[in-house]
């Protein structure tokens, strides 16, 4: 159980870290210094993290450095900071980039899954703006990435951004679960709220474009088209739900968009999900879109500022854009339920 005084116990942990300390090199193995956690924070010993490719847009960025990069991960709770209930020490749980405060107007409502208590603090920790990294032989300050940093051994994250799981769940299926795997599902089940017997697209087949293909299907849509240039993402797409498979290369010199409307009847897609993170792919999916009722989702992450080419007109016969963050989820409420739905598709 906790006390104020295993909280005030917690002493300076040194341990390894992949370091990022230039825009696009590589990173650096270094031993750091991690912080006990102040109060509302948890110290997570990280035993499973996986890479995603926000961590690679933001890893090119210039003005993000020194810092530890990794958003998708599970740990162990290793130690707590005071006010600290809903977790304690031994505990197995998942660090997500989105917090869930329970308070706020935000996590209160249905409309949004964004907190507006503790919005995200670039590189520092949400309610103090400090770090709890350092390095061990300089003491120089290193920076946080999305509340996370989970490509060491020892992170510290705010309590509204940790998730408590079964300590028996597969590791690398929880992994997924803090960032990829919840987003697909998320923006098919919450976002877009795919409706029996329609058709969907989705542009990207990593592990959240796969994970949106899962979604889709489980809720009842049809056909799903599934558009990437790597063939061999096919034979996995297949297993998840996907019907249709589209590479851009082999097209014939048509479109992306012209090859979907003729696949749908000449309407277009019911529902298009953009995964890349490319502005000339998220207006192609809204022109794969069909005209009265077409909605285009943007889950992909753009590491520049390029707008998408969207002509007004378009718009006016029904058709509509929206973004999805973390699939619309709220973290604490809903990632529970994703685990429980995920033990299911293992087994089936």
């Amino acid at each position: 159980m906790y006390t104020n005084a295993a909280a005030s116990s917690a002493k300076p942990i040194r341990c390894r870290a992949a370091v990022s300390r230039a825009a696009g090199q590589p990173l650096e193995m270094e031993e750091v210094e991690v912080a006990p956690p102040r109060a509302h924070e948890v110290r997570i010993k990280i035993i499973c993290t996986s890479l995603c490719h926000t961590d690679i847009t933001f890893w090119r960025m210039e003005g993000l450095h020194p810092s530890i990069f990794g958003h998708e991960a599970v740990g162990v709770v290793e130690s707590v900071g005071e006010h600290v209930r809903e977790v304690a020490v031994g505990d197995t749980v998942v660090p997500v980039f989105t917090a869930q405060c329970s308070e706020c107007p935000d996590c209160l409502s249905d409309r949004s899954n964004i907190c507006s208590k503790l919005p995200d603090v670039h590189g520092f920790m949400p309610r103090d703006g400090t770090t709890r990294f350092s390095s061990a032989s300089t003491g120089e300050p290193i920076r946080h990435f999305l509340s996370v940093s989970s490509f060491v051994e020892y992170t510290v994250v705010d309590v509204s951004h940790v998730v408590k799981l079964d300590a028996n769940f597969p590791p690398a299926m929880a992994c997924l679960l803090s960032c990829g795997i919840s987003t697909g599902v998320g923006a098919a089940w919450k976002v877009a709220a795919v409706e029996p017997g329609s058709s969907v697209a989705v542009f990207g087949l990593g592990a959240v474009g796969l994970a949106v293909a899962q979604g889709a299907r489980m809720r009842g849509a049809t056909r799903i088209i599934g558009v990437d240039l790597n063939p061999d993402k096919f034979d996995v797409g297949k297993r998840l739900g996907i019907t249709d498979f589209i590479n851009p290369n082999d097209t014939g010199g048509k479109t992306v968009s012209e090859v979907i409307k003729e696949m749908t009847g000449g309407g277009g897609a019911d529902y298009c999900f953009e995964c890349i993170g490319s502005a000339s792919v998220m207006a192609e999916a809204f022109q794969s879109s069909r005209m009265g009722w077409g909605k285009t989702i943007l889950l992909g992450v753009i590491g520049s500022m390029a707008p998408i080419g969207i002509p007004p007109q378009d718009l006016l016969p029904g058709r509509s854009v929206i973004g999805s963050l973390f699939g619309g989820i709220k973290p604490k409420n809903d990632i529970p339920m994703l685990a429980q739905k995920s033990w299911s598709w293992r087994s089936s």
